[in-house]
């Protein structure tokens, strides 16, 4: 939305430029409209995007929230060094996961040591406001991993996200 202003504003002074370029009086009052209207926009306030989710650490240093995948809520551990969300056997069934299509062939290292998981398509995994679709996901087979985990795979569709004063900021698209 802002690019968009300021190319209107851009047009705009660039068609008042060219009407008063045989009037040197007309061409410095243009030039102090545009000076007004870009030193307005950039003292405006930024409007606080509704798509903001924060998540406080926990006493143990990481960050631990409750998303909803396809409707059911569940614990999740936020990891950036995972390339992708990871789901425990549990929370895929529990979520109406088809776990008897999976093929468990992606090798993977967890906390646990190297296991293999499945590769699938989360319809919806939601924190709050937050809401992507599509998600890329793994799936590990029963008892492999303890937390969900949010990956990659979500946290990169995210317009950013930031550790301040120990609160996970996550920021969706407007």
């Amino acid at each position: 939305m802002n690019r968009l202003l300021a190319l209107l504003v851009l047009l705009v002074a660039t068609f008042g430029a060219v009407l008063a370029y045989g009037d040197p009086a007309e061409l410095i009052k243009a030039r102090h409209v545009v000076s007004h209207v870009f030193s307005a926009q950039a003292a405006r306030p930024m409007v606080a995007s509704s798509r903001v989710a924060e998540v406080p650490r926990g006493t143990s240093g990481e960050f631990s929230l409750h998303a909803k995948i396809n409707g059911v809520v569940t614990p999740m551990v936020v990891d950036t060094g995972a390339s992708s969300v990871v789901l425990t056997y549990e929370t895929a069934k529990a979520a109406g996961l088809p776990l008897e299509l999976l093929e468990y062939n992606v090798e993977i290292e967890t906390a646990n040591g190297h296991t293999r998981a499945a590769r699938l398509t989360l319809d919806r995994l939601s924190i709050g406001k937050l809401v992507e679709r599509s998600v890329p996901a793994l799936v590990v087979p029963r008892g492999q991993l303890k937390s969900n985990l949010l990956g990659m795979s979500f946290l990169d569709r995210l317009e950013s996200w930031e550790v301040r004063a120990d609160k996970l900021m996550l920021r969706g698209y407007p």
